[in-house]
């Protein structure tokens, strides 16, 4: 049911949600920013981020592969690096309640993007729409997204679709200077009557919807 188009090359995403027990964070995100690099010597991070709004004690993180081989090769690496395993691995695991990964794709009409500078506040909204994939809801899920892009008030970073975890779920990655500046310019697109419409049309296919304010740690590429 989750068919339709998508991009032609392998390239992948894995999308990763910790759930840390609430009196350990500050020490996970202490051990993330000191011993991450022994994980990036393996594989791209796309960035890593701790919910402010939206969840509690929650961090998120995002790794690119080329292919599925890609992340196996990895994946074995990892197994057989002593500093990761025994520097990071073993002392965060007991911090860690609960973890998830999902397998996504960038919808085949965006292309990873970057905040225009350091600094600011990002935003994850989760779309879990009806079956049928981006065949069905994508013309209308796109025509919303871009009606909020049009508007200026804020900065796609990425729209991704779920190829393995809860299937017809999206991911929207949106960056803004702060807080406020992205509740001012909500006001303003839901008086926008483009805005207005595009979102209408697009809710058809909408099943729920969860929002999340992110801050990048020290170790992400995306500040």
């Amino acid at each position: 049911l989750a068919t339709g188009p998508r991009q032609n090359n392998g390239v992948f995403y894995e999308i990763r949600t910790y759930d840390i027990k609430p009196a350990k964070m500050k020490e996970f995100m202490e051990m993330i920013n000191k011993y991450l690099h022994f994980r990036t010597a393996h594989s791209e991070l796309v960035g890593f981020w701790y919910s402010e709004l939206g969840a509690m004690n929650k961090v998120l993180h995002i790794w690119k592969y080329d292919n599925f081989s890609h992340r196996t090769t990895v994946r074995h690496a990892l197994a057989n690096d002593k500093d990761w395993q025994g520097k990071l691995i073993s002392a965060i695991l007991p911090l860690v309640e609960k973890q998830q990964n999902e397998v996504a794709y960038l919808v085949p009409w965006c292309q990873l993007g970057k905040p225009p500078k350091e600094g600011g506040v990002y935003e994850w909204v989760t779309f879990q729409m009806k079956p049928g994939g981006p065949a069905l809801w994508g013309e209308a899920f796109q025509a919303a997204i871009n009606a909020h892009i049009n508007t200026g008030y804020t900065t796609l970073i990425g729209a991704f679709h779920t190829e393995y975890g809860l299937l017809n779920r999206v991911h929207v990655l949106w960056w803004n200077e702060s807080p406020d500046h992205r509740a001012a310019g909500r006001h303003s697109a839901h008086e926008d009557a483009r805005v207005v419409a595009a979102v209408r049309n697009s809710v058809r296919f909408l099943e729920s919807q969860q929002n999340m304010l992110l801050i990048p740690l020290q170790c992400s590429p995306l500040k």
